[in-house]
């Protein structure tokens, strides 16, 4: 545990950024406290029949946007429930084709973000329901929504958000299971075992937070790139996508995320001993299609970096560079595979000498559209 999350002192932190992805841990157990009771998920704010919802849309933008890609596979793996996600500043001018019995989740780290504003109006205009996610109380997005779930995150000071990323996933993770206990989606002992290990992430997280300094020396090691890929497969996709922002926003690295499999569509041609790739890899029934993409990339002479699941490792081997994430339910890995990407972006804008907490041209909460 580091401190008080509401804290604007860094401590022994050189930089809050740093900081607040060690208060990782502390910010799901405070966003995790008092929703379970008697093996259930709790959600008192939810003033809606969750039986009735037969459509979900997600709005958010950048890493927002990123952790609702998360919650749309999960939502829809675990309940049926159909889930559109758009990014914030596209939903707000398409035409969406409202029904009944549909729901809008909107989720923003401020609560201010202009684009997510535009989105939940046009949602209030139609009369659907809105649904909140936010880290800061007493927000416009909060303030306006029909119901709110704050994450629990504390004052996120530095400008790349990290924190919260982890407590936004948690909470569609958590909304996820709640949907599917109260539509009865899942038997009872699946659910249970979901809810038994979400309730040990901060553990899990804690562990991946250990391999700092491996990653730390790699980050030195290659700290001079100017182009980056980031791959994955199923819920690794979107990590990578959160991996790839994180290094652009930090370090001012070109970095691009891709699906593993789309890397022959065209991409691969950029490919020679210049470019940089991160390479995910934590879904079991997808390693035996993502390791001939990493292997193809390996043969255009690439430097490659793999985020392994500890018992995924004899896929891996051959890799020098190789950072291990503990073993964790694949529906859950996004929580611990993205702590070796935030520390990444982390120490390649330290060792590339940029403003780590305050980025240029970015601000924390964007009040524009």
């Amino acid at each position: 545990m580091v401190g008080n999350l509401n804290s604007e002192d860094k401590g022994d932190f050189e930089h809050f950024m740093l900081k607040e992805i060690f208060d990782g841990p502390e910010a799901l157990r405070q966003t995790l406290s008092g929703r379970t009771k008697d093996n259930k998920l709790v959600f008192s704010e939810l003033k809606l029949k969750i039986q009735d919802i037969n459509k979900i849309f997600i709005a958010g933008c950048g890493t927002a946007y990123h952790a609702g890609l998360v919650g749309r596979k999960a939502i829809e793996e675990l309940t049926g429930i159909p889930v559109e996600i758009d990014l914030a500043s596209e939903f707000a001018y398409r035409q969406v084709l409202w029904q009944k019995g549909n729901l809008l989740i909107v989720i923003s780290q401020s609560g201010e973000t202009a684009d997510t504003l535009a989105a939940l109006y046009k949602a209030k205009e139609a009369g659907i329901p809105i649904l909140a996610i936010v880290n800061v109380p007493d927000s416009t997005i909060a303030r306006l929504a029909d119901m709110v779930i704050y994450t629990q995150a504390g004052l996120e000071i530095s400008i790349a958000s990290t924190k919260v990323y982890l407590t936004q996933l948690l909470v569609l993770y958590l909304l996820a299971l709640y949907f599917a206990q109260e539509k009865d989606t899942l038997p009872a002992e699946e659910l249970k075992t979901h809810i038994n290990a979400i309730a040990t992430i901060d553990q899990q997280v804690e562990k991946a937070l250990s391999q700092q300094p491996a990653i730390k020396e790699i980050a030195n090691q290659y700290h001079n790139a100017n182009n980056a890929f980031f791959l994955g497969r199923g819920y690794d996709y979107p990590v990578a996508m959160e991996g790839a922002l994180k290094l652009k926003e930090t370090s001012y690295v070109h970095a691009e995320a891709y699906a593993a499999g789309e890397l022959k569509h065209g991409p691969i041609a950029l490919l020679n001993g210049d470019v940089l790739v991160m390479a995910l890899v934590s879904q079991d029934a997808l390693v035996e299609k993502t390791m001939p993409n990493i292997n193809e990339i390996k043969s255009r002479g690439a430097k490659i970096i793999v985020i392994c699941k500890e018992s995924l490792q004899q896929h891996c081997l051959e890799y020098e560079n190789r950072i291990v994430i503990p073993d964790i339910d694949p529906l859950l890995a996004p929580l611990v595979a993205v702590i070796p990407l935030q520390l990444f972006a982390y120490y390649m804008a330290v060792f590339r000498g940029t403003e780590v907490d305050n980025p240029r041209h970015l601000t924390k909460a964007v009040t524009v559209e």
